[in-house]
């Protein structure tokens, strides 16, 4: 057999096997928005699709809820807190990686431990310190422990890509008369470009579906965000599964499509360090 057709038939073997793992994988998904397309003398039927389907739970979620406002509210809190977390976890891994500040290594070994701590752990002092602040019911109040917590994680993915480039670039840029924030801007920054991207869409996933600190500090109605919608409609006995399944399904939708859009960037920034040379 030629070359090329045993190239051709495994590459037709290993779409197909993903495909499956990709079919097997999207069963919850598919269930979740089956559940949200029920009546509810249907929402517990142990069957994947349903007849017939009724968007009325959609209806009561939209009706129930100012989506619009709750929608802004999670989008300038994700935005606002992936705009911090780059721009901090950037510069900070430059100092530590290209410039070797005094003391970087020391900070960035401190921050490492930061990793280790649960957030539950820090929910009850957070409280405190932001009622203290009086940044309770604010955007403030969840942008900066979100990019407080996203911080280390990025800085730690940055910094690894910073010191995986040439050195030559940066001494090179240093003759040319380059100072430390041209170097950074013009030089690391595009060099980094991919990690930057995984890191945007890591932390935009984190920070959108966070719940346990948005429940605490987001107390005001008009203030909440998407993922503490979904309490309404659950509880001891479960009362509304058909609203409270519709919701998640709303929540989900801007993750998969911002997936989708982006996903080659995304695994471009998962595997651009993988392999050296």
């Amino acid at each position: 057999m030629a070359p090329l057709v045993r190239n051709r038939i495994r590459g037709m073997v290993i779409h197909a096997v993903l495909f499956i793992v990709l079919g097997f994988w999207m069963v919850p998904q598919v269930y979740m928005l089956s559940i949200g397309l029920r009546t509810p003398a249907q929402a517990f039927d142990a069957q994947l699709f349903t007849w017939p389907v009724t968007f009325d739970n959609f209806v009561t979620v939209i009706s129930d809820n100012p989506l619009g406002l709750i929608f802004l509210n999670s989008l300038i809190i994700t935005v606002a807190t992936v705009a911090i977390v780059v721009a901090v976890s950037s510069l900070f891994a430059f100092a530590c990686a290209i410039l070797r500040l005094k003391g970087s290594i020391f900070l960035y070994t401190t921050l490492l431990t930061t990793l280790m701590v649960p957030l539950a752990s820090m929910v009850l002092p957070l409280a405190i310190l932001l009622k203290n602040f009086g940044w309770v019911n604010t955007y403030i109040g969840l942008i900066l422990p979100y990019a407080a917590l996203g911080v280390p994680f990025a800085m730690v993915i940055l910094k690894s890509f910073m010191e995986d480039a040439p050195r030559e670039l940066f001494e090179a840029a240093r003759v040319d008369g380059c100072n430390a924030w041209q170097t950074y801007w013009h030089v690391a920054l595009p060099l980094v470009r991919p990690a930057l991207v995984f890191v945007t869409i890591w932390q935009f996933i984190v920070t959108w579906n966070e719940f346990f600190l948005a429940l605490i500090v987001l107390t005001r109605s008009e203030m909440k965000t998407l993922t503490i919608v979904p309490m309404q409609y659950s509880g001891l006995y479960m009362a509304n599964p058909g609203a409270l399944f519709a919701i998640l399904t709303l929540i989900a939708l801007p993750l998969i499509l911002l997936y989708v859009l982006v996903q080659r960037a995304f695994v471009r920034g998962l595997l651009a360090g993988a392999v050296k040379g």
